[in-house]
């Protein structure tokens, strides 16, 4: 029987091939109390499943994909990192002690707390490692039942597979890539997943939050996967199948012809230079941004380094982290985020969550309320900048009390590692994200205290339309395109301009190429985005000439009707 199927597309591309489902352990654990004198052993069991599960991680090194060496080693990292936190290996212990229950209980319940922790983050990466947690403790469970990892498929159909799973970490992922699957689907994830980062760094198609899918596709089922619509077509007719071997071909040819553009200068047809930078979340992420040609870093998350933990690394963890990033970028820009965590539970003696944490102690707000976290990691940006061009971006600026207090910090850990004899750029560049309507609303002022600006759209859009993106019940309501979102990015790009200060875009709107004309009409000349999303966006600049755009990006803004700003929008991209 022929249907389809409609997920989120978090990596782009058509895959055409066989089934093969992979079993997925629910974390359907039994409670049960222990006798006094086997509660020592129960410990011991435990112990010996957390070490045979490290083992396994740490051995997983030598089978990674080489295309990808650098994200795998990150996320091997990470899952050895949360086996290792106290939240889940000291306090699954002790809960065993306390309770005397059976090691799977005591394991799961504090993978809930953990968490539940993860789930107050308003950043979207963080929330989705999550998902990470609950894969490691999987694995766990899964060693303590004698069934570590999953089990490869079938030497049938060896070649043009497409995983089927429920959910799939990036270590299973290093098991099964001998077998090279042609695409990924599960039913759990979303765009930051792990298992989107790691498919989108192989150039697999994949689709995520597809909800049924294993219940609906059989293993060795045909299909089809539209990694750009999102959709599946399982078992689908003769024709279909002919249409879209011809559409994967000539996608092959076009994804081989943008590898050539990698060391083009980005100028329109006009002549005028756009700067194409690349966000990172992890110094690893290096390889990939030289592979596609980014003249720069636009924004370093610096949260990575904050992951699962009780307090933030010292300032020396830091300073080497930031280093190697300037260091490796061999003189082009780098520009490092200060830490954009939300009301974090996980750092220690922070001030705790307010009920709606994308309102709450987040970003600035939080390093200013905890300064002795925001001086360590100011002193390590500043030590940092000694080695290249770094700048450093603070998030989620409000108003001109939050950017002099900002200042004041910044200039006061100056003059504190001048006393020390410690090397800095004294010319250091402070910008400040655009994220909030009342930032846009009082640019003048971010014009005369900051350096450069960068405009955080997923933010902007989100705060300027009152809408969760993360909540499935509005999130279709979240639209880059509305009149007012349009009317404050053209607002902020003029004004920065014509003040003649620096400014980007570095949310997801600068990596669509759908809008890549649309913001170059508004005046932007430096994007950052997604590394994959570079050569497609360069693609695209050099097809550009900004007289002729000029016209239609006008239309766009003066339109008010959904409909006719989708029509002038296609007419911009046309040719």
């Amino acid at each position: 029987m022929s249907f389809s199927l409609h997920g989120l597309p978090v990596s782009n591309g058509i895959a055409i091939g066989h089934a093969h489902l992979v079993s997925h352990a629910m974390l359907e654990v039994s409670h049960y109390v222990l006798p006094k004198n086997m509660v020592h052993q129960e410990v011991a069991r435990l112990n010996e499943a957390l070490e045979a599960t490290r083992k396994e991680l740490a051995g997983l090194r030598e089978f990674r994909p080489q295309q990808a060496a650098a994200e795998f080693d990150a996320f091997l990292d990470l899952h050895l990192m949360i086996l290792a936190d106290e939240h889940i290996s000291t306090a699954a212990r002790e809960m065993i002690v306390r309770e005397q229950c059976n090691a799977e209980w005591a394991l799961k319940t504090q993978m809930e707390t953990l968490v539940s922790q993860f789930e107050a983050f308003e950043d979207a990466y963080l929330r989705e490692r999550k998902t990470d947690v609950v894969q490691v403790v999987e694995r766990v469970l899964q060693t303590m039942s004698g069934q570590p990892g999953h089990t490869p498929p079938s030497a049938q159909h060896d070649k043009n597979l497409i995983l089927v799973a429920h959910d799939v970490s990036p270590a299973d992922l290093i098991q099964l890539k001998s077998h090279q699957f042609s695409a990924i689907l599960t039913d759990l994830g979303g765009a930051t997943s792990h298992t989107a980062i790691v498919a989108r760094g192989l150039n697999t198609p994949c689709i995520v939050g597809l909800h049924h899918a294993r219940e609906l596709i059989k293993d060795n089922d045909m299909l089809i996967i539209d990694g750009e619509q999102g959709v599946v077509l399982v078992n689908p007719d003769k024709q279909l199948l002919a249409e879209y071997k011809l559409r994967q071909s000539q996608l092959d040819i076009e994804r081989q012809k943008l590898k050539r553009l990698k060391t083009a200068h980005a100028n329109t047809l006009d002549g005028t230079h756009i700067e194409l930078h690349a966000n990172i979340e992890m110094p690893q992420d290096l390889i990939e941004v030289k592979e596609n040609g980014a003249t720069g870093i636009g924004l370093f998350r610096s949260e990575f380094l904050f992951l699962n933990r009780d307090h933030l690394p010292e300032e020396e963890e830091q300073f080497e982290a930031y280093r190697s990033v300037v260091e490796g970028m061999d003189g082009l820009p780098v520009t490092i985020r200060t830490f954009d965590l939300g009301a974090d539970k996980q750092i220690k003696n922070a001030s705790r969550v307010a009920s709606n944490p994308a309102l709450g102690l987040r970003a600035i707000r939080l390093c200013l309320a905890e300064p002795q976290l925001f001086r360590t990691q100011l002193r390590a940006l500043l030590r940092a900048s000694a080695y290249g061009k770094l700048k450093i971006l603070v998030p989620m600026l409000s108003g001109v009390a939050e950017i002099n207090q900002t200042l004041q910090f910044i200039e006061t850990t100056k003059q504190s590692l001048a006393a020390e004899g410690i090397a800095y750029n004294p010319e250091i560049k402070i910008g400040g994200m655009i994220e909030i309507p009342a930032a846009a609303l009082s640019l003048n002022v971010f014009i005369r205290k900051l350096d450069f600006l960068s405009i955080g759209t997923n933010d902007l859009i989100q705060y300027t339309l009152a809408i969760d993106r993360t909540d499935e019940e509005v999130s279709h309501l979240y639209d880059p395109l509305h009149p007012a979102v349009l009317h404050l990015l053209a607002h902020v790009i003029s004004s920065a301009n014509k003040a003649e200060v620096p400014i980007s875009v570095c949310g997801e709107m600068a990596g669509e190429v759908a809008y890549t004309r649309l913001l170059l009409g508004m005046g932007l000349r430096n994007f950052s985005m997604n590394s994959a999303q570079l050569l497609a966006s360069k693609q695209r600049v050099l097809t550009t000439s900004l007289p002729e755009i000029l016209p239609l990006t006008l239309k766009i803004l003066r339109a008010d009707d959904p409909l006719k700003i989708q029509e002038l929008l296609s007419k911009l991209n046309a040719g």
